[in-house]
């Protein structure tokens, strides 16, 4: 199923999706990361929660 990008609020917000690039770009800037980063932030993390990658990104 695609993402419908009609519906937005805090559902979309609650995970990233890395299947859409806009996401990947989005999250990439406001965590300060090149994509790469954020994706090994994500598979390290275990977690595709914003939260938990943050707080990884914070202890690298």
């Amino acid at each position: 199923m695609s993402d419908d990008k009609s519906k937005t609020g805090s559902p979309d917000r609650n995970r990233i999706n890395t299947s859409e690039d806009y996401e990947v770009r989005y999250w990439s800037e406001k965590f300060g990361v090149s994509k790469q980063e954020l994706l090994d932030a994500i598979k390290s993390s275990g977690s595709n929660n914003p939260d938990k990658v943050e707080a990884y990104l914070r202890e690298q």
